[in-house]
């Protein structure tokens, strides 16, 4: 049976997964969202044994129905391959207690590699199941890892033209490297003066521009995106949940059945979203643990059931997470309203009115499964620095945010159920922040001259992706004001 995805904002919207992915964004601004939560077709002890690539079509196949089995296999077979440096793809790594899935061992050394990888091949696959012959114009915000990952995978794909918004100075120097040096000749990117937040409001608002979406048809384009929003950047980042329970059954860390907890530090809600999802397949998930930084709006959230963006803007040391509207939230909000449409408009139309919204005590009810926690700025340097002087294993800043909100969740709660922790970064890309917080950071050097250090200290080599960019030419120097976006794509594009 074809599973049909749904807006989140209007009921009469009804497209396959091909279209969904295709066109990223629903004309009225609502998510697509599938008609229902499909179940894993495996047993837990079939999951045993399994590779990710395995995992990711026994996941993937529910959620794409309109994709045949040898399109679905191709997309994997493409994207899953020598770009990660394991063959493991998402290696499980045991460190006291507590597991760390790593997802940073693509070619952008960040989580976001994981659904990246593969996007590219499901939207041009789509392209020619829905015979559009238009060239497909990416267009990302990123807060600095969705960028780089969205770019390495769409460089020179046929048919497609990519560019990315990022925030001057909001993002860490290696990752800024890696986006303005990135090659391909259907690549842009661009510094805009302003945060994330801004940036994917603009992005948004150029997905609702009739009048820019027929300036753009006309001249043989459409818009789709790469952000989380599009449900081809969500399915598969389900799959490596369902991977991780799999790997733990096989290594005898849990029975089959058994529950685990899945903390994930989170900004745009996608990640966290997605192991919510696998638990809806049938994965044992007893608790999803939100973490957050400094820039607290989830954790508020689930404490309050109020989500309130009129606070100020914090840049912290985990910047991926430096954001105040978490778009994928409004997946959640939909589906913990019983699919209401019109209540997740309403709340959707306060959060663009007023900045905030609340939930009713039912939908409050709905949230049972979630636990929330945040760190401060030193308790996440702290917390790199406990877990490298106990056990020489280093973590990036994201990945200690939610290593302190798993502490801090254990505790408070007495719960003993294992935790799986979502690792979503290299220390490297975040060399300065990690070293200097377990004490080894020469004040003389740069972001750069540490990386060497870092490689001495972690006893991990220094990965491709940042050899790569270290002798690598700028390509890459546009700058725009944040409310001059589209401007700048018009340009871009010789509109």
């Amino acid at each position: 049976m074809n599973l049909q995805y749904k807006s989140t904002r209007n009921p009469s919207v009804e497209v396959t997964a091909s279209q969904a992915i295709l066109k990223g964004l629903a004309d009225d601004g609502g998510l697509f969202v599938p008609e229902k939560i499909p179940a894993l077709a495996l047993s837990l002890e079939e999951l045993k044994g399994l590779s990710y690539q395995e995992t990711a079509f026994a996941v993937m196949k529910e959620f794409l129905t309109d994709f045949t089995e040898e399109e679905l296999k191709e997309c994997i077979r493409k994207a899953y391959d020598s770009k990660f440096d394991t063959e493991e793809i998402a290696p499980l790594v045991k460190v006291d207690d507590t597991y760390y899935l790593e997802l940073f061992h693509g070619a952008t050394i960040a989580f976001k590699d994981m659904a990246l990888s593969i996007l590219p091949y499901l939207m041009t696959t789509a392209a020619k199941k829905n015979h559009v012959d238009k060239e497909i114009v990416i267009l990302a915000a990123t807060s600095g890892d969705t960028g780089k990952a969205a770019m390495a995978g769409f460089a020179d794909v046929e048919g497609t033209r990519i560019i990315v918004f990022y925030p001057k100075g909001g993002v860490s120097k290696v990752q800024e490297l890696q986006m303005v040096t990135q090659r391909g000749k259907n690549v842009d990117v661009v510094a805009i003066h302003g945060n994330f937040d801004d940036a994917q409001r603009g992005v948004k608002e150029m997905f609702g521009s009739q009048a820019l979406k027929e300036e753009l048809a006309a001249d043989g384009y459409q818009f789709s995106s790469a952000n989380s929003i599009n449900i081809g950047r969500l399915v598969p980042q389900i799959v490596y949940y369902v991977y991780a329970y799999g790997k733990l059954l096989e290594n005898g860390e849990i029975e089959s059945g058994e529950n685990i907890n899945v903390v994930v530090p989170t900004g745009n809600f996608g990640n966290i979203l997605a192991a919510c999802y696998a638990k809806q397949m049938g994965i044992p998930i007893h608790k999803l643990i939100c973490a957050s930084n400094e820039n607290k709006v989830l954790f508020d959230f689930f404490r309050t059931g109020t989500y309130d963006k009129n606070r100020e803007f914090l840049l912290t040391t985990s910047p991926s997470m430096d954001i105040l509207v978490s778009s994928n939230l409004e997946r959640l909000i939909y589906q913990i309203s019983d699919c209401d449409c019109e209540k997740d408009a309403e709340l959707m139309g306060l959060l663009k009115q007023k900045g905030k919204y609340t939930i009713t005590p039912a939908m409050r009810d709905h949230l049972q499964d979630f636990d929330a926690g945040y760190a401060s700025e030193q308790e996440t340097a702290d917390m790199i620095r406990k877990i490298y002087d106990r056990t020489g294993y280093v973590i990036d800043t994201h990945t200690a945010v939610a290593a302190y909100v798993c502490e801090d969740y254990k505790t408070r709660t007495k719960d003993e159920t294992k935790c799986v922790i979502a690792s979503t970064a290299s220390p490297y890309k975040f060399v300065k922040s990690v070293m200097q917080a377990i004490g080894q950071a020469d004040g003389e050097k740069d972001e750069l001259e540490l990386l060497g250090d870092l490689e001495k200290v972690s006893k991990v080599e220094m990965p491709k992706a940042i050899c790569d960019i270290l002798d690598a030419e700028v390509l890459h120097t546009r700058e725009c004001d944040a409310d001059k976006m589209e401007d700048e794509v018009k340009k871009i594009l010789g509109l």
